[in-house]
Order: structure tokens, then sequence, then C-alpha cells
């Protein structure tokens, strides 16, 4: 009789849905049993040091999101959820449709980091109250050229691949990478409602994406559920009013 799989445990700051949710997502829509260490059991935190401070045998993440799942040790978002969606059921089928679905999920990665730069530009060790200044020049930049030019390459990789084999990113069916874009268009839409509503007409089949996979049964429940974590003013995706003006307000970038 074969061995059930422990369960994986996964690693991540509390009080804030952030990177982490990536992972989060695909084990909730995977159906696989997995610990929130930090969240959910006593002396989480000091846990999740004593493998920051190499305390445990296996590779050495630099930060958290990361996970521990059958004794392996494996950090960084992209990886981690490459890693592990064979495992959740949530893979491409073949080494080629798995590379396209990496290139897409690393690319996600490099927005995300822009996201964060808006409102702290200068640096993170910095309160976004003594950046104000250059995250509103920033978020001028982000808004009007680069936020654009993601989302649209989403839009056209979803054109694509509408057209030669279904509604998803990769593939004929949902993968790990349609759920990542699920939770960067939610939080896109958190931190920079303005200028999400002045983009939706330019980028239906992603907007459609993430209607799409937050209806999937098992993640749907986990949405309504008390374990999925609001964003916050500590997050990744932060909203303030001075970073995402109406349209009617904004000004076009300078360098």
């Amino acid at each position: 009789m074969p061995t059930r799989a422990a369960a994986i445990e996964l690693y991540y700051w509390p009080g804030i849905p952030g990177r982490g949710e990536f992972v989060r997502l695909l084990l909730e829509d995977g159906g696989t049993p997995y610990i929130d260490v930090v969240r959910s059991r006593r002396g989480g935190m000091a846990a999740m040091q004593r493998i920051l401070d190499g305390q445990r045998r296996g590779a050495l993440p630099l930060a958290p999101p990361f996970v521990v799942a059958d004794g392996v040790v494996v950090s960084q978002t992209a990886n981690i959820l490459a890693y592990l969606a064979p495992r959740c059921g949530l893979a491409p089928a073949g080494a080629a449709l798995r590379a396209e679905a990496l290139q897409i999920q690393l690319t996600i990665a490099d927005l995300l980091g822009e996201v964060h730069d808006v409102h702290h530009p200068i640096s993170s060790g910095l309160y976004y109250e003594d950046q104000r200044a250059p995250a509103r020049r920033r978020a001028r930049h982000f808004v009007g050229e680069r936020l654009p030019k993601f989302l649209g390459w989403l839009e056209q990789i979803l054109a694509r691949n509408v057209r030669a084999h279904g509604p998803w990113l990769v593939g004929t069916r949902c993968t790990y990478v349609d759920l990542s874009a699920f939770q960067l268009v939610a939080g896109l839409h958190y931190a920079f409602p303005n200028a999400m509503a002045g983009l939706a007409p330019r980028i239906p089949l992603l907007l459609a994406l993430h209607d799409r996979v937050a209806q999937r049964p098992r993640l749907a429940r986990y949405l309504r559920s008390t374990r999925r974590q609001p964003f916050n003013r500590s997050g990744i995706f932060r909203h303030y009013p001075e970073l995402d003006p109406p349209a009617s307000r904004r000004r076009r970038p300078t360098s």
C-alpha cells in the first residue's frame, strides 16, 4: 500500500498575503495538504528563522516564501510553484510547455518586483512616508508605461493560446500560471483601481481569466474562507490614492 505523502510545510511572514499567497493558491486549488507554519503553529516564526539561519539540512533560503516538501527545502516563488505543480496536478504536459509556464511565472515575478518598487522606490528599509515624492514619480512611470507593457504581454499570450488550445495561458487546461495571473490581477485591482479601470478595455481576456479562476470550486471555497488574507498596506500590493490618481488628474510620465 503506497505511503501517504506528508503535508507540505509553507513558511511565510504572517499578516500579509504577499508572495506566499501564490503558493497557497496552488496548494488550495490542487487539494494538496499543507501547513501554513507561521500562521498556524506555536513557535512557527522561530522555526522559520532556524531554517533561514541554516540550522536545518538542505538548501538555504535567502527569504520567505519557502516550502519543505518530503524533507526538501525549496525557495523562490517561481521555483516553488514549478516544483510543486506536478504534485498538485497543475503543471503543463511536456517539457516545452513547462518551460513556457516557468517563463511566464518568472515574468510575473519581474512585475511583482516593479509593483513593490512603486511604493518603495529608494529602499525597502525606509518607510513609505520617507519616500513619498519618489514614489509618486515612480508610480507615474509604472502606470503609464510598465503596467500596460506587462499586462499587454499577458493578454497577447492568452490570445494566442485561446486560438490554439483554449482559454488558459499555457496548453489546454488550467495550470499554476493561471492561478498566479489571477492573484496578480486581484492585487493590481486593489493597489491601482483607477489604472486598472483605464486598462480594462485592452485586457479583456486577462480579466476573463481572473474571473474563470475565481470560480474553480476549491479556489472559490478558499477565497470565501478565513484562510484567505485580505490585501493591506504591509504587503506587495498597497493602495495609496496619491499613487493611483484618476485619469483626469494623471500626468504623463517624464524622464
